[in-house]
């Protein structure tokens, strides 16, 4: 297919990128902590450690890991929240020849234990906050090797204590647990100090990441990422920065805010990863929601790279000391995860002088596959154009390509594009075509230009600040509630997080409450899941063959509510 977008790139970008002069991930990592040995990598609640520290705790982690007796490719789970041992430990798992699985810290056991199992996870490094949620079902996982992290660990001596006895004592944030095989981070460092990293023969085929994503439908699986995968996209984003980053003033090393979770693939691609490879310098913020927090810890530095998703923007342009800020080294504000307002980006120009990039991807492709050009000064409203080395089709229900102008599904094809889905091959094979397009599920139309806008989508996916909800996920949870006779979840307007969980529940038992449903689901979902909305009826709209319509909750004239 011709590329005509391509003539829409900025200049200097390449139309194609080569991702062939990394054997893998790991080479990438190890040229760039000996070029920039002595920079600092990451900082967290003041304390920062160099390429060098991330060499040396990473190389040590992994000889640890690798004395435990796992084998090459096997898979070992992260679950932390934006401390400095998080980087360090993915360093570390992929040194030493694993896989690396990313877990929300806030899962409930029964998310938890659904992606431990799934992946067949044998190991975990564990924030000591989350550790109770491990106990209550490592017993039916195959984890067999815990490391146990606590807050201060790699913050030094007294703040390394003080900031322990805060946050167990203080602020109770550390429930009670029980792992007696679990050893404690720092000591896991300790031993493998005394221990060889065995180098590992990696490749482009193998794979680095299994990132837990609904896809297209509700079941959360493993999207397999290749090295060859997300070296490809890291070298396709420093394609696709260029631009910006060659404006003046120019900078040496990049400073990036790192307020998206590390376990999000936008986050872990476009601040750690690509941190990573510039030899940049990434502010951890541990807690994202904490805004007056956030911006106090802002005011610290200059910082040049902000990846956000709308409603982060958003909710820092509505703290009163967030204008106060420098921002005259910022370059570039990526926005994904969810669509960019207009009145947002519009406010965000007018305080910072600088114009929110949207861009558009999936756990799927690693995550970029269009973004607007990185210099850009105006908003678009769309997700912008294919990048280097990347087709977009826009196909009908049949697979068939459309023309120009003509909304459909999009498609994408590139060497970011997942190995497929981890041991489910029949899903694999549901999304992706014969020519090796992955079917995104979303719905839009490219113009004559290249530009992407999405239109629609075709699943009943509910976005919530940037994450996927699946109306069958959180169905499938309130169903198995006694009182419970049948229910439906959509998504409805909210000004904080752009979309809310509403959930439709007609009641086996009359007496059941809508404080009993939530007390439930704040059980059995993580936040972002849980419904905002609970409306009882007495019916739900069905079609002829009995499938509850989502469509028509959604419409405000529906039946009364019960």
């Amino acid at each position: 297919m011709e590329k005509f977008w391509i003539r829409s790139y900025p200049p200097g970008v390449p139309a194609e990128i080569d991702y062939t002069r990394y054997r893998s991930l790991v080479h990438l990592m190890e040229e760039s902590f000996a070029r920039h040995a002595q920079r600092d990598a990451y900082v967290c609640m003041g304390k920062s450690i160099t390429y060098a520290d991330v060499d040396r705790m990473s190389r040590q982690l992994g000889a640890w890991l690798q004395a435990q007796g796992l084998q090459p490719g096997a898979r070992v789970a992260l679950m932390m929240p934006n401390v400095l041992q998080y980087p360090v430990a993915i360093a570390a798992v992929l040194r030493a020849g694993f896989v690396v699985v990313n877990v929300n810290p806030l899962y409930t056991p029964r998310e938890l234990e659904h992606q431990l199992k799934d992946s067949g996870a044998e190991a975990i490094v564990i924030l000591e906050n989350f550790a109770h949620t491990l106990e209550k079902v490592v017993g039916h996982t195959q984890v067999k090797v815990a490391v146990v992290a606590s807050m201060g660990d790699l913050l030094g001596g007294p703040k390394g204590a003080l900031v322990n006895f805060v946050v167990r004592n203080v602020k109770k944030m550390v429930p009670a647990f029980s792992l007696p095989r679990a050893i404690r981070f720092k000591r896991a460092l300790a031993e493998g100090a005394g221990q060889q990293l065995q180098e590992v023969s990696l490749g482009h085929d193998d794979i680095a990441f299994l990132q837990y994503t609904g896809g297209t439908t509700g079941l959360s699986k493993g999207a397999m990422l290749s090295h060859r995968n997300v070296i490809a996209n890291l070298m396709q984003n420093e394609a696709w920065l260029q631009p910006a980053m060659d404006k003046p003033p120019k900078v040496e090393a990049l400073t990036f805010v790192c307020a998206l979770p590390l376990y999000h693939i936008f986050a872990l691609t476009v601040c750690c990863l690509m941190g990573t490879r510039l030899g940049g310098l990434n502010i951890l913020i541990p807690n994202p929601r904490d805004i007056p927090g956030l911006v106090k810890e802002l005011a610290k530095y200059r910082f040049n790279m902000l990846p956000a998703v709308n409603t982060l923007y958003n909710a820092l342009l509505n703290h009163p000391d967030f204008a106060k800020l420098d921002f005259s080294s910022l370059k570039l504000c990526n926005g994904g995860g969810m669509a960019v307002q207009k009145a947002v980006n519009d406010r965000w120009r007018s305080v910072t002088g600088k114009s929110i990039v949207e861009g558009y991807g999936l756990s799927e492709t690693s995550p970029v596959a269009t973004a607007n050009p990185a210099d850009a000064t105006e908003f678009s409203g769309t997700i912008g154009l294919p990048i280097p080395s990347t087709d977009i089709a826009i196909l009908d229900d049949a697979g068939q390509l459309l023309p120009v102008g003509q909304v459909g599904e999009i498609a994408i094809r590139g060497p970011q594009v997942m190995e497929g889905y981890w041991q489910k091959p029949e899903e694999t094979a549901r999304v992706m075509t014969a020519d090796g397009f992955f079917r995104s599920g979303d719905i839009g139309v490219m113009d004559e230009r290249g530009y992407v806008t999405i239109v629609d989508r075709k699943k009943d996916m509910v976005l919530v600040s940037g994450f996927n909800v699946y109306p069958n996920e959180v169905e499938g949870v309130v169903a198995a509630h006694p009182g419970v006779l049948e229910c439906a979840v959509v998504g409805v307007p909210d000004p904080a997080t752009g979309e809310a969980v509403k959930l439709f529940v007609v009641r086996r038992d009359p007496s059941l409450t809508a404080e009993q449903l939530t007390e439930y689901c704040q059980q059995q979902l993580t936040g972002y899941k849980r419904p905002k909305l609970i409306e009882f009826r007495n019916e739900l709209p069905k079609s002829n063959v009995g499938k509850i319509l989502r469509r028509e909750l959604r419409d405000a004239k529906a039946a009364a509510p019960a």
